[in-house]
Parts: structure tokens; sequence; C-alpha cells
């Protein structure tokens, strides 16, 4: 059976059930502070357990893609080296909402596996929670008695806190968990050792296939437990290891999800898989990232240098070094195996085919960019290896090794692999010293506490009513203290708010509420969980008053202006370009519009001003904004412009203005004439096929215009003529000044001749050797250094001193032959450093060339006495 089909069969059992099917949610989390990817298949029914919204299903089921990189889930380091940890994986899963519980989970999770996939259920095990003292939480007797139903009960184990009862985080929704793990040894192997001796014990074929969380509490800041209202049931079981227990596999890697993409690897490499254990987990690390990357890239996270965007590049380049070392491949080859993920995954993840192109690009440019880091880093070793030889050391500085590592993106196991093959080591207790100081750095800076919630009313709806005003009457429903870099905040959540939260690219809104004589900044909106959450300075004075809640009104306005203009640009684009065009990422800012997009050339100044045409030609028509509520399918009819990486409900906004239709739930103009005007004031290349455009609007535009004007009108006064001959007066004496500058250079030649013909003819001969220390007169020390090689490379037994004074300081220069240097008795480097003290300052060089600078010229004369002395 293969895994398209495996996965079908689950879809269609808990259809039959009565499940609701959902698409799976974006990698890559938005709007939640405490995640920056979905590692578990409850991600995007957060909301719900949290109680901050309400189900429209109280049964779904999907398969969720997931990656766990980073934080408490980290398997990176473990990947490849095993056969089943991943970083990105499937999560197959079913919910219940407040509907059934403990015993249709277990039942159907049994029925699923025996039943329909015709599981051995001779190689099951279940585990149960066998209870806690501390949080005084019993064992949990329900699930033991529902799995004796099914199981032996020598196959029912017993499991701590640590591994069967599951929190989402330190505070929040948890609860007692059973887990389903699956023998998948021989059989002489499992006479040998009974299963439940290894179940949890890490052992590679005795595995947890599936997981089933029965939520019934939460989880408070000071650490105790009470009961939810209403109680969910949440299962995640691995894909990747369902798939390799039904085909009889012994390794993940072994199943069709990985085999056509290391085979494709191993046709690449001209290496067998199977041949060695050390290109094996080459294969298998390299495999496995680039599904992680692959997907990350088609939901809109790019590689870069910043929190989401910095773990992929990590990821991407642990994979490029695996190829680099262990598979010979000093060229890209990563970019080339994206085709065969997507023939693999591409039915059921379409997102693969439709971003393909990009995805290809985007890894080819950072394989290109980090294979260069790995030649600088192996030469930046090289030199440290050299330096260490010469000292007869064998032991290379972890502070080196970790600056390798941090600035240039050199990592610790090569280092290591190259020290090695040179008889070397780091000193890895240096190298660790200095990645715990990073760590605590880091953070430092991101450190963040926050109370537990003061819940004033029970209220699980909160409406936004900023689309129609900007004022309203609003009381505290919940706040919380938050303390942050040493500063304390307060979280309030309203009733109601006009107060936009910061999401899908638009910035929150600021402002006040005021009760009687008091009134408190809210000086930043965000989105958490769905919650609109208003940040202050200081918490009122009576939480439970009616607040008159105010937004900044200039502000939103810029913003508005902003926010449609970006939808005008992106129609424009789509229309100048072509329909490739897709965004990529986007800032709305009550100063700017940012917008990053794909395309795969810089835009011309021909296009942009296309562009602008036709964003200025639409704010001229005025046309009035259309916003409906609509299905999510009708409004992809209607051209609807849905984006990749975003997740939409049933119940989709649309917003119209003119032929520019799109999904966006941020704040718009009534009609487009408010904008103004629009200018694109950058573009620029982000990464690769992604481009970047900033622009301006309605008195931000006039003021930059404004600007520009200012710069001309004051370049029109210098060059004496008017802005509209500004050019071309400026490209004449542009041709002119080079003309100039040709027959300047022409004529400092000459005098550098003459006085090179000077200098030769001043030599004299003392003691077999031709000196010469002379002060010369010229402005500028390059001239000096020509000299000085000059005169080296004509002249046999040379020993040269040269003196300038420029711009008020001394300069001076030491060249001697190959000849005088071989002796070993004369070095330029010695020398200079002694003439410097007569001029009060310092230098250095080689044993043939020397040079240095001092801020007493009046010593120059000491100096060419001094250095007679020498002979």
């Amino acid at each position: 059976m293969n895994s398209k089909e495996i996965r079908q069969k689950f879809f269609r059992f808990f259809e039959s059930k009565h499940h609701r099917i959902v698409p799976s949610a974006p990698m890559v989390v938005k709007n939640d502070p405490t995640l920056m990817f979905t590692n578990a298949g409850m991600n995007q029914f957060k909301d719900i357990f949290l109680g901050n919204v309400v189900a429209n299903d109280v049964r779904v089921a999907n398969t969720q893609k997931c990656l766990r990189v980073s934080g408490k889930h980290n398997d990176l380091e473990e990947v490849g080296h095993d056969t089943y940890h991943h970083t990105m994986f499937e999560m197959l899963g079913n919910w219940s909402f407040g509907n059934y519980f403990k015993a249709e989970a277990i039942n159907w999770a049994w029925e699923f596996l025996v039943g329909t996939m015709g599981l051995n259920k001779e190689i099951i095990y279940a585990t149960v929670f066998e209870g806690d003292k501390a949080d005084n939480v019993p064992m949990d007797e329900e699930a033991l008695g529902l799995w004796k139903q099914h199981l032996p009960e020598g196959r029912i184990l017993y499991g701590s806190k640590k591994d069967n009862f599951w929190e989402m985080g330190d505070t929040g929704p948890c609860g007692p968990c059973s887990e389903i793990h699956v023998d998948l040894r021989s059989d002489s192997e499992r006479n040998q050792v009974p299963g439940s001796e290894l179940v949890n014990t890490g052992h590679p074929l005795v595995i947890e296939i599936w997981n089933l969380v029965f939520i019934q509490f939460n989880r408070k800041a000071d650490g105790s437990l009470t009961p939810l209202p209403s109680k969910h049931v949440d299962t995640g079981m691995g894909f990747e290891r369902l798939c390799m227990a039904l085909q009889g596999k012994q390794s993940n890697y072994d199943t069709d999800l990985f085999q056509p993409i290391i085979q494709r690897i191993s046709d690449f490499v001209g290496i067998n898989y199977g041949n060695s254990e050390k290109t094996d987990i080459a294969m298998r690390v390299v495999a496995d990232h680039l599904r992680a990357v692959s997907f990350s890239i088609a939901d809109g996270q790019l590689p870069s240098n910043a929190r989401a965007g910095y773990v992929i590049r990590r990821i991407l380049r642990r994979a490029i070094r695996y190829n680099y070392t262990f598979l010979n491949q000093k060229e890209p080859l990563i970019y080339k195996l994206v085709n065969e993920l997507v023939n693999v995954m591409g039915d059921n993840f379409t997102e693969l085919k439709q971003q393909q192109s990009l995805i290809e690009n985007v890894i080819l440019d950072e394989e290109k960019a980090f294979l260069r880091t790995l030649d600088s880093g192996i030469r930046m070793l090289d030199s440290l290896i050299a330096a260490a030889s010469k000292e007869n050391q064998k032991l290379i500085s972890g502070r080196k090794a970790f600056e390798l590592y941090d600035t240039y993106g050199f990592p610790l196991d090569l280092t290591e692999l190259i020290l090695r093959e040179n008889n070397m080591t780091v000193n890895i207790d240096e190298f660790n010293s200095e990645m715990a100081a990073q760590k605590e750095r880091s953070r430092k800076a991101s450190e963040s506490d926050a109370s537990d919630w003061e819940i004033l009313v029970a209220d699980s709806v909160q409406e936004f009513v900023g689309y129609e005003k900007l004022e309203a009457d609003v009381r505290i429903t919940r706040y919380r203290k938050v303390s942050s870099k040493n500063k304390d905040f307060y979280h309030l959540v309203f009733d109601k708010t006009p107060f936009y939260g910061e999401s899908g690219g638009q910035i929150g809104d600021k402002g006040l509420i005021g009760s009687g004589s008091e009134s408190i900044a809210i000086i930043d909106t965000i989105k958490e969980n769905n919650l609109s959450i208003h940040l202050t300075d200081s918490l009122p004075k009576d939480v439970n008053a009616l607040f008159k809640a105010k937004v900044d009104n200039v502000s939103r306005i810029a913003t508005a202006n902003n926010h449609t203009a970006t939808h005008l640009m992106h129609y424009a684009l789509r229309k100048v370009l072509g329909t490739h065009v897709e965004q990529k990422g986007s800032l709305v800012h009550p100063e700017y519009l940012r917008f990053d997009f794909s395309h795969f050339q810089k835009i011309s100044d021909e296009e942009i001003r296309r562009i602008e045409e036709i964003v200025n030609d639409l704010i001229r028509e005025n046309s009035a904004g259309i916003v409906q509520q609509t299905s999510f399918d009708e409004a992809k009819n209607m051209g609807a412009m849905a984006l990749f990486g975003e997740k939409y409900g049933d119940v989709v906004r649309v917003v119209k203005f003119g032929d520019s239709v799109e999904l966006c739930g941020g704040t718009h103009v009534e009609a487009t004439g408010s904008i103004g005007c629009f200018k694109i004031i950058s573009e620029s290349s982000i990464a690769a096929g992604i481009r970047r455009i900033e622009a301006v609007t309605a008195q931000k535009a006039l003021e930059y215009m404004n600007a520009r004007m200012d710069v001309l009108d004051g370049l029109a006064a210098i060059a004496g003529c008017s802005v509209k001959n500004l050019v071309q007066t400026v490209s004449a004496t542009i041709s002119q000044n080079a003309e100039m500058k040709k027959k300047l250079e022409d004529f400092l030649h000459h005098e550098a001749l003459r006085l090179k013909a000077d200098l030769k003819n001043a030599l004299q001969e003392i003691n077999g050797i031709n000196t010469l220390f002379k002060k010369v007169d010229v402005d500028n020390a390059g001239v000096i250094k020509d000299l000085a090689f000059q005169l080296k490379g004509e002249t046999e037994k040379l020993f040269l001193v040269l003196a300038a004074e420029i711009d008020g300081k001394a300069n001076i220069a030491v060249a001697l032959s190959d000849d005088l240097v071989k002796g070993g008795k004369l070095h330029a480097g010695n020398i200079v450093r002694e003439l410097a003290k007569e001029i009060d300052g310092g230098g250095g060089g080689q044993p043939f060339f020397a040079s240095a600078g001092g801020k007493n010229p009046l010593g120059i004369p000491q100096v060419l006495e001094k250095a007679k002395n020498y002979l």
C-alpha cells in the first residue's frame, strides 16, 4: 500500500465518523508569539482549546505539515542519524471540540489501525497515564478500562507525567494522553526480548505512532491545574512512521515517501544508497531537509538571518554541508531534487507544484552562497592550522572556531573534521562557552514573562468594530501583566475594539482609552491566538469602568492609504510584469508600504514608471471600495487573490477596488481618491526570485517628491542652469572633468618619471651598497610607495629611505633589495619602527618594504640621518 493510498484511507475513515476533513495549516506560524513553526497538528486549533473562538465543526481530521527543529521539540541533530526522526513531517490527526472523548478516540484508533489498515494487533502496545501526586491527578482508569477491551494487560503500560501527560506549554490546556506503540522487530527478536521492555526507550523499531491526548485541564502560571469547562480530544499520528509499519520497512527512509528522492540523490552523486553509513546518513539528511526547506518556501518563509528565516537557512546549510563533506558535491545539487519531491507529495500539497520554480531558484541561490562560504571558511581554517603548526600547537582556539561558526556560518563539525585530518583538535570548552554566552544574550534579548489572565468578564468572542468607526465604548474583559527587558507592560482585552491588531502585514493601531479624568495610551495592538491585545504602560485604576476607546485617526488614515495602495500596486505589477507575480510578504505602515513579490529579474525604470501610472490612474478614478463577506470558493470565483502561507476560514473578507480583488482583513480607504498620489521610492532583490518595492502615498509622497525637487533646484543653482537643462549641463561638466583629469594624470605621470630619474641619479654607493636617504615633495603616500618599488626593481643592493610631509604629517618608506634581505641582517619592518620614533609615530611591514606615519614632520631630518647609521 503506497503512502497516497494510506493518507486517503485515513481521510475516508474519519469522514465515515462524521469528521470534516480540513486543509493543513501553513507550516510557518503567524500571529502567535509562542511559535515560529507548526510543530503539531493541534496548533491551528489552539484558539478553540484556549476558548478564544467557538469551533464551527466539533469533529475534524486532517494531515498537518509540521516542523520540529527549535525549542522544546528539537529533532535536528538526530535527523539522518536514526531511522525515524525528521525535521518536516506529516501528522495525521482527529479532533473533538467538546464532543466525543476517550471512548471514541481509543476505539476508533484501534478500528482504523487493525480493522481498516490490517495492522497486526499482536505488535501493538498502549500506554496510559499512571497519575501524579504533585498535580493531584489520579491514574487514567477510564483509558485503562477501554484499552483492556482490545489488548491483554501485558501490552498496556503505565507512563509518567513526562511521557503521558501532554501540555501545550508552561501554561494553558493540558491533559493525560494514551500512546500507541508498534514493535516492528522480527519474530525471533520479539521472542528474545518482549516489546514491553523497549517502549519509550529509543529503540528504532519499537516506536510510538499515535498519541491520543485528552485535554481536560488548564495549567495556570502558578503551576496549579483547573478543570476545563469542555473536554477535547487531540490526536496525532506520525504519517512517516505509519507508512513504515504498513509497508513492512525498518526505516522511515525506506518508505515511498523518501526512497524516490534518495535514489535521485544516488544517481546524481554516483554512490549507491547502502554503500556506507556516512554516505547513507548524508543522503537521508539531504532528503529530509529538502522537504523542510521546500515546504517553508512554499508557505512564504524564505531563508534569512532572523527568526524563522534563520532556522530554514540553518536546515538548508546543514544539508549543503553533508552534501559537500560526505558526498563530495562542490556544486549546487539540492535544487535539482525539488521536482522529485513534487512528484512524491505534490498531489496532496499542491503549493509545491504551484511554487516549484520559486523553490528551486531560492535553494539554488542559497547553495551557491553557502558553497562560497565553505570555501572561504576552509581558507581561514587553513591559516589557523598553518599558524598553529609554526608554534607546534595541536589545539585550535575555540573562540576562533566559534567566530568561523557565528560570523561566517562555518559548521563546527566540519572544523573538527578538517582539524582531525591535520592531527589537531579544537578547544571545545572554549567553543561551548562562546555558544552559551551567545544563547544567553539571545535569551535576555527576547525574555518575556507573562502572568495569568485576570478574567473580569467571561466573553469568548471579541467584536472588532474598527472597520466602521474609530471610537467605541469598551469594557476590559481580561488583563495580565507582562515583563520584558526589565520593563512592565499590561495586556488588555476589550469586549469590543476599534483598534486593529497587527496582522496581514498591517501594523497595529495606537490611541487612547479614557474614563473620567484618567487617560491611558494604547502603545500598540497585537494579535495573539485570534485576540486583539492592547499594550499599555500602566493599568487603569478601575479595570471595571466603562472606557472610551479612541484610535489615532491620523495614523489610521495614513495606514489605510498605504494598505489600499498595496492592493492597487499588486494589481499593477501583475498587469505590467505578468500573472506570475505573487505576494510573498508585505508591511503596511503609516509612513510607507513595503511589498515583496515573485519576479526573476530587476524591474526596469520604464516598468516602474508604468506601474506608478496605473496606480495613480486608479487613484484618480476614485473607485469606491466594495467589501463583502463570502465563502472561500465564491471569493476564488470572483478572482480574489489568495496568498500562499495564509490560513483562510470558510467565510472570507473580499476587498475590491475596480479590477483589484483580494482577500484581506485589513483597513482600507472608502474610495481610492483619498490616497492622493503614489510614488515608488526603491526596488531591490531580497532573495532569488523575490523582489521588494517600497513606496509612499499621500502627504509622504508629496514630501518625497518635494525633497527630490529641492535637490534638483540646488544642483541647478550650483550648475548655473535651469532644471530643464540640468542633465545636459552636468553631462558636459563631467566630460570636461574627465578630459582635465586625463591631462592631469599624464602630467603627474611625467612628473613621477622625472622624480624617479632624479632619485636614481642621486643614489650613492656606500660600502658597496646603493643608498638614498631623501625627503621628497609629493602629496600622496602612495606615490612614495610606488617610487620605492620601482627603484627597488631597477637597482641591485639597494637601501632606500624616502620621507615626505603630507597634510601636516610625516610619512616614511623603507625599501631593501632582495639580496640585502637574504642575509638576514636587514629587515625593513624593524628599521621603519626605529625610524618612526623620530616622528612620534609607528609602522611596520615586510622584510623588503615597510612604511610608517607620524604626527611630527619636524623629525624627518633625524629620520634620514638615523637611517645612515644602519650602514
